[in-house]
């Protein structure tokens, strides 16, 4: 059955397991929500999911200022408590991912935030290109939506690869503070600003230079 947007973000919330693994969860129970929950839940994929469906108020609006002035970044990070937004561990979280806007600029938060026109445009593009690959047409769906789920880590926040552990997610990030610290945690809307941004000028790679210093500093 067809899988919307709208049901994978409302168990998202329920069991704070990533979209992809809610988007199959759903398609293996055709749609049923509280099935998909246990379905996650038997495969282990649920492990923040008791604190998800919490209510996370409490937190901090975190800024961060690369470059000597030119990129600047304002995150708003919810959890539950005053106590927790205190904490060196929420405090760190946000730090890294304040620098995670910095350095790769998404444009999105969550999958869902794409808007429909856009992501049919992009699977357009990929569908032609694949038709245009020489690959057999039973592959060319495959393609697109491979070239669509490389779309969403690069434009959207939560999808993308953790720039100082690329073999993790920020959405993954998230779910390990939330099974460390006890509480729902949610990054809930971000800015980001560059020096000259729409402005006609040379051209200066700077959310390269940030990422190139987020790895060094990592080493």
């Amino acid at each position: 059955m067809q899988v919307s947007a709208k049901m994978v973000n409302e168990l998202r919330q329920q069991t704070g397991a990533g979209i992809m693994d809610c988007k199959r969860a759903l398609q293996e129970t055709e749609g049923d929500v509280p099935k998909a929950v246990t379905f996650l839940r038997e495969k282990g994929m649920a492990s923040a999911g008791k604190k998800a469906g919490r209510i996370a108020a409490e937190g901090t609006v975190e800024s961060y200022i690369h470059m000597g002035g030119k990129i600047g970044v304002l995150l708003e990070v919810n959890c539950e408590t005053d106590f927790v937004a205190r904490g060196d561990d929420f405090k760190g979280f946000c730090r890294e991912i304040a620098m995670q806007i910095a350095a790769t600029n998404p444009t999105y938060l969550h999958q869902e935030d794409v808007p429909e026109k856009t992501l049919s445009e992009e699977r357009q593009i990929y569908r032609r290109q694949a038709e245009e690959s020489g690959k057999p047409e039973n592959f060319w769906d495959k393609i697109a939506e491979g070239r669509i789920k490389k779309y969403f880590a690069e434009v959207c926040l939560m999808d993308q690869p953790y720039v100082r552990e690329q073999k993790m997610s920020v959405e993954k990030l998230r779910q390990e503070l939330v099974s460390k610290i006890g509480e729902n945690v949610n990054v809930r809307r971000f800015a980001r600003f560059e020096l000259g941004e729409g402005i006609e000028k040379k051209k200066d790679d700077l959310a390269a230079e940030v990422a190139a210093a987020l790895k060094q500093s990592a080493s």
